[in-house]
């Protein structure tokens, strides 16, 4: 992790063991820290720097035992080129508008989330939310965080992505759009429309969260080459591997 210098001290916990949600028969724990006070959007920084994720206002990394399938990735934005299969994605979504805008929530954005949470998540955590606990997910960050929104021609709501703007790059903290129409492949566009946003920024990279390489739901990633990784060595390439679509 960078060494940052902070005003106050920041402590971390470790999460009772829970049932991993990607890979049945397992139990995750995460080290968490919580971003608050002067120093939140540094050690923000230095803690994504470092593999770490934001979810509200908290920081949290994998500290599971006897496992360490979760695998922190970001794309190198200035020797990334999207692949066949990419090219037909931008081809076939060229109608969607896509727009930046502020971290805030709305009940149309709120019917889009449990429609997909229904389709791809039914029973989840996340699949229990209110509109308030969506709304809590969208707006309490402590750092400069973003929407994107994707709407076809007909000004409907297609697809959504939270994301924290960071030095070195544009972070993906959670996606979702229609499942209905798969071939369409919306979560690749928002990935790709990441990628062009940080190149109109110059911004050097985009941090995709954990590829699970057992995890059907995680391991697309490894599509978005160059795609480097975290660990003890620091970042390092991930060698590219056969993966589904989005």
């Amino acid at each position: 992790m960078d060494h940052v210098a902070l005003k106050q001290p920041h402590f971390f916990y470790t999460t009772a063991p829970l049932p991993c949600p990607y890979i049945e028969g397992r139990f995750e724990r995460k080290l968490v820290t919580e971003l608050a006070g002067p120093d939140g959007k540094k050690l923000h920084e230095a803690l994504s720097r470092a593999g770490f994720r934001r979810s509200h206002a908290i920081a949290y990394a994998p500290a599971c035992p006897n496992c360490r399938a979760c695998i922190p990735v970001r794309i190198r934005v200035d020797d990334f080129k999207p692949d066949r299969g990419m090219r037909r994605n931008l081809a076939a979504n060229l109608q969607l508008s896509i727009v930046r805008g502020p971290a805030r929530a709305t009940g149309e954005q709120y019917h889009l989330f449990t429609r997909y949470q229904d389709a791809r998540h039914s029973g989840s955590d996340m699949a229990l939310m209110g509109f308030y606990d969506y709304r809590s997910m969208v707006e309490d960050s402590p750092i400069e965080s973003f929407l994107v929104e994707m709407r076809g021609q007909d000004g409907h709501l297609k697809g959504v992505c939270l994301g924290d703007a960071l030095s070195d790059g544009l972070s993906a903290v959670y996606s979702f759009y229609e499942t209905l129409e798969p071939k369409r492949s919306l979560g690749t566009r928002i990935v790709l429309w990441l990628i062009e946003e940080a190149k109109r920024q110059g911004l050097p990279y985009v941090y995709l969260g954990y590829w699970i390489a057992e995890s059907r739901k995680m391991s697309y990633k490894a599509r978005f080459q160059p795609l480097e990784a975290f660990g003890p060595s620091g970042w390092v390439p991930l060698p590219q591997k056969p993966t589904g679509n989005t």
